[in-house]
C-alpha cells in the first residue's frame, strides 16, 4: 500500500490499483510535488521558482479540494508519516491542474479507417469529410465516435472541451442532438461547449439566422470558417451581428493557409471594433499571419489586441496539412519537402498581450490522421514546434488557464487554495523529463480521487468503421 510508505516505486503505484488507496481518503498530502509557479493562484511569497519556473511544494487535499500549498519539507520519517496526515510522495514529479482543450472536432473524430485523406492536403480533407457525412451522418454513427473522444480526453486528464460541430441543415440537428445527450451524460466529469461550424456565407441566409437561434437555444457558441472572397468582410460582419443580437460568444476558423493574401483576421478585428462587440471573441489557426510582411503583422496584432480577440493555435494539425503538395501518384514520396510549420505568430501575439492557447484540433480524421486527445502531447509538440522553451515562462497556461478563461470558466486550469483538486500527477520532474516521454503512467485526480484511466479500445469502433 502506498499509504504511509516511502519505499514503493512510482511504477508500482501506477501499475497496481490497490496502491492508489492512499489517494482515496478525504484528507491527505501530496508531498514533494513540482508545480509550475505560473499555475498557482496567489502563491505564497515564500514559493520561489527554479530556473524553469517550477516550485517544490506539499499540497494538502481536504474533502476533494486543495488546502494549504506550502514549500516542501524534507521527506518525513515513517514514524512521522504515521503520526500525521496520510501522504503521497510525488518524488519531485510535476503536478498540474487538469487540461482544457479549447478547439476540437469530436463529431468528425476517428473516421480515418473508413475515410482517410488520400494525399494529406487540406482540399482532400475537406472533400473527404463532406463525403463521409453524406454517407454516414446519423445519431448512431456520431454518438459512439464523439463519446470515444470524450473517454480518451477524460482518461488523459482533460476537464473541459470545446468542440466545433459541422452544422449545415440536417447535420446540425443530428450532431447537436447527440452533443446535448453526451453533455448531460458527462456533466459530472467534463465541461463541454459546442460551436457551430459552417462557411460564413451561410449566415447571410435565413438558414443561417435559424442556426444562430439554435445556438442561443442550446447555449452554444456561434462559429464558422471564412474563405477569401469579395463578400468576406460583409459575411464576417453579419456573423458578429447575429451573435451580438443573441448575446453569443464567437469562435471562428481564420486564415488557415500559407497564402499572405488571406487577411480575414484583421477583418474580424475591424468588424468587432466597429460593432463594439462585447462577447468573447476567438480566432483559431491564423496561419497566414506568419507569412505576411512584418509591418503588416504588427498592424494586425495591434488590431487583434484592441478588439480583445483570443487566439488558439493548432500546431499538430497545421503541421500536418500546411505546405503539403499533392502527390503525382500514390507512393511514399511527396513532390517537395515541407518548409514551414504552419503556426501563427504565437510569441508576437502573446508579447502584445493577446491571450494565446494551444489545442488538439482534429483527431484521426482526414484533417489529421493521428492524435489521441492528449493535451500533454499537444503542449509537448507546441513547445517543440513553436520554441516555447528557454525560457518556458508561463506557457504552461496555454493549455490550462488561458483556454479556460477564453471559454468563460472561472478558476479552472489553476492550482489554488479552495479550488477543486482536479490534478494530474506526472513522473517527470523537470520539463526535459516531462516532455521526453509520453507520461502514460500519469495519475489523474478529480475532486482529489484517482479516476479510472483505461483508454477505450479502438476495436470498439470496428463495426462502425467497417474495419475487418
Amino acid at each position: 500500500m502506498l499509504l504511509g510508505s516511502t519505499s514503493n516505486h512510482w511504477f508500482r503505484c501506477m501499475s497496481d490499483s490497490a496502491s492508489l488507496a492512499g489517494l482515496q481518503g478525504d484528507r491527505y498530502t501530496l508531498c514533494q510535488a513540482r508545480v509550475p509557479h505560473c499555475l498557482i493562484v496567489e502563491p505564497d511569497p515564500k514559493l520561489q521558482g527554479d530556473d524553469e519556473g517550477l516550485v517544490l511544494v506539499d499540497i494538502d487535499i481536504e474533502a476533494g479540494r486543495i488546502g494549504q500549498i506550502r514549500p516542501a519539507n524534507i521527506v518525513p520519517s515513517e514514524q512521522d508519516r504515521q503520526a500525521k496526515c496520510p501522504s503521497f510522495d510525488c518524488r519531485g514529479g510535476q503536478v498540474w491542474p487538469c487540461f482544457v482543450d479549447s478547439h476540437t472536432h469530436l463529431d468528425k473524430g476517428h473516421i480515418w479507417p473508413r475515410t482517410p485523406n488520400p494525399d494529406g492536403t487540406f482540399d482532400s480533407a475537406l472533400a473527404a469529410v463532406i463525403a463521409d457525412a453524406e454517407q454516414y451522418c446519423s445519431p448512431e454513427d456520431v454518438y459512439p465516435r464523439l463519446e470515444f473522444g470524450l473517454k480518451c480526453s477524460y482518461a488523459l486528464g482533460t476537464q473541459a472541451i470545446r468542440t466545433h460541430i459541422d452544422a449545415f441543415d440536417q447535420q446540425a440537428e443530428i450532431s447537436f442532438g447527440v452533443f446535448q445527450q453526451l453533455r448531460e451524460a458527462w456533466r459530472d466529469r467534463l465541461t463541454l461547449q459546442a460551436v457551430c461550424l459552417v462557411s460564413l456565407d451561410y449566415f447571410t441566409t435565413p438558414q443561417g439566422e435559424k442556426l444562430a437561434d439554435k445556438m442561443a437555444e442550446v447555449g452554444g457558441i456561434l462559429g464558422g470558417v471564412g474563405f477569401q472572397n469579395p463578400q468576406l468582410k460583409a459575411q464576417v460582419e453579419r456573423a458578429l451581428q447575429l451573435a451580438q443580437e443573441r448575446g453569443l460568444d464567437v469562435d471562428l476558423h481564420v486564415d488557415e493557409s500559407n497564402d499572405p493574401a488571406d487577411k480575414m483576421l484583421p477583418m474580424v478585428a475591424q468588424a468587432a471594433l466597429e460593432l463594439n462587440f462585447e462577447q468573447r471573441l476567438t480566432c483559431d489557426h491564423c496561419c497566414s499571419l506568419a507569412v505576411q510582411p512584418q509591418d503588416q503583422q504588427k498592424q494586425t496584432i495591434e488590431f487583434v489586441k484592441a478588439a480583445n480577440i483570443n487566439v488558439i493555435s493548432l500546431p499538430m494539425c497545421n503541421l500536418y496539412l500546411q505546405d503539403r503538395q499533392p502527390r503525382e501518384a500514390p507512393g511514399p514520396t511527396s513532390q517537395k519537402t515541407p518548409f514551414w510549420r504552419g503556426i501563427t505568430q504565437v510569441h508576437e501575439l502573446k508579447a502584445a498581450g493577446v491571450p494565446v492557447a494551444f489545442a488538439s484540433d482534429n483527431c484521426r480524421d482526414p484533417f489529421f490522421g493521428f492524435g489521441d486527445h492528449d493535451m500533454l502531447e499537444v503542449w509537448r509538440e507546441s513547445v517543440r514546434i513553436a520554441h516555447l522553451d528557454q525560457p518556458y515562462g508561463d506557457w504552461p497556461r496555454a493549455v490550462t488557464q488561458t483556454p479556460a478563461e477564453l471559454m468563460g470558466l472561472e478558476k479552472v486550469g489553476q492550482i489554488g487554495v479552495g479550488l477543486p483538486a482536479d490534478l494530474i500527477l506526472f513522473q517527470g520532474r523537470g520539463f526535459s523529463e516531462l516532455l521526453s516521454r509520453s507520461q502514460h503512467d500519469r495519475i489523474v485526480l478529480r475532486r482529489g480521487k484517482p479516476i479510472d484511466q483505461t483508454l477505450p479500445d479502438y476495436r470498439e469502433l470496428d463495426e462502425l468503421l467497417r474495419v475487418n
